[in-house]
């Protein structure tokens, strides 16, 4: 999928390729060290090797049931958006979406633009009914940009994450239903 950005540049959305090792671990590694929001610290991105990405790919491309696309503008990947499917047989209807925007291009529709493209493939996918999330309480823009698309937030995790200086927050679980029963 393409799109052009406010600031005149395309975008290019699609799935992931192992070409993309490279640029996913320098992509990850920015993202953990401009924002609080992702569970990894950078020291644990620090220690991701373009061999544990490329694995990390491959867990994608060579399984149907899980989704991982890029965001790419200007030649650099920018954005990414992952919806993974439980093994398990009870829990096959769910899929747990996971997204992080480079924080230079945040406020330019990339975030929805992922979202609705995962939200669009889950709907194709034929055992996912629910899709979930969880989401730092701190991260006012993205609980808005999820109840935006319909989630809704149905329990909360007191102290569920901790911050860089110590202190606690809570984490929000939110869900969307794609399919009706």
């Amino acid at each position: 999928m393409h799109h052009f950005l406010p600031n005149g540049q395309g975008l290019e959305i699609r799935k992931a390729t192992v070409e993309d090792a490279p640029a996913m671990l320098a992509y990850f590694r920015q993202l953990t060290n401009e924002t609080d929001f992702l569970l990894f610290t950078l020291r644990e991105a620090s220690e991701l090797s373009i061999e544990s990405e490329k694995d990390f790919i491959h867990s994608f491309r060579d399984d149907k049931k899980d989704l991982l696309l890029v965001a790419v503008s200007a030649g650099q990947l920018v954005g990414s958006i992952t919806i993974k499917q439980p093994d398990l047989w009870k829990q096959a209807h769910l899929g747990q979406l996971g997204i992080g925007v480079l924080h230079p291009y945040w406020n330019m529709g990339i975030g929805r633009r992922l979202v609705t493209a995962g939200l669009r493939w889950a709907e194709q996918h034929k055992d996912m009914e629910i899709v979930h999330l969880s989401v730092f309480s701190n991260n006012e823009r993205a609980i808005q940009l999820y109840r935006n698309f319909g989630f809704m937030e149905y329990g909360r995790m007191p102290q569920g994450v901790r911050q860089k200086d110590g202190a606690y927050g809570d984490t929000i679980l939110m869900c969307k239903r794609i399919k009706n029963l």
